[in-house]
């Protein structure tokens, strides 16, 4: 059998990419994105081009709500859209994977503001990074009675929420501002709590 031509891909090449390429999801290392590449490999032609399409299909069709910047298929998240949420309560999370944690646990019905992330100077993250003005923006159009500050438990986290706390209070001094309760474990992210931890967070949140 001829050899291929050199620089013309070979199924180790295929192989090695799909390893290297699943290795980036989060939490997956290489060994764990070789199992899955293997798995793949020992399903059926038309079952891998389903899990190709839906991929594809989630970046062609979810994009930011324009209110909350929510994950939303359309202009709205369905939080946005839901009339029956209470309209003068913000709950401010880093990223749109916290709203589905509280959202779990049942406990909130108001709305939520995504800031993209938390302040962290070291790794070029500044006010201007996050959607800081956004959020003033909506509280001095909406006029919301309070804002729940929810980021993270971390160190970037808490530097995020004291910036924040301080800034609503200057602008809007007559706005609540509540923190999450200690019903969060310090260093933890918000994301892999479970629902009776929000739950417990939510009713004992404080005031800053």
């Amino acid at each position: 059998m001829a050899e291929a031509p050199l620089g013309t891909p070979t199924q180790a090449d295929a192989l090695e990419r799909a390893i290297t390429e699943l290795s980036r999801l989060p939490g997956i290392g290489r060994r764990t994105a070789q199992r899955l590449a293997f798995f793949l490999l020992g399903r059926s032609g038309p079952e891998v081009a389903a899990l190709a399409e839906a991929l594809l299909d989630l970046k062609r069709r979810i994009g930011e709500c324009r209110v909350c910047f929510n994950f939303a298929e359309g202009e709205l998240c369905a939080v946005c859209s839901d009339e029956r949420r209470e309209h003068g309560l913000i709950c401010v999370v880093e990223q749109p994977s916290d709203i589905f944690t509280i959202e779990r646990s049942g406990e909130f019905r108001g709305r939520y503001h995504v800031l993209g992330g938390a302040l962290s100077p070291i790794d070029g993250v500044d006010v201007e990074d996050l959607r800081f003005a956004q959020l003033f923006e909506r509280i001095a159009r909406e006029r919301p009675q309070e804002v729940v500050i929810a980021t993270n438990a971390t160190t970037t986290g808490e530097a995020t929420a004291l910036y924040l706390a301080d800034e609503l209070h200057r602008r809007f001094p007559e706005l609540r501002v509540t923190r999450l309760a200690s019903g969060l474990p310090a260093g933890a992210d918000l994301e892999y709590a479970d629902e009776l931890t929000v739950s417990r967070a939510l009713r004992g949140r404080y005031a800053l």
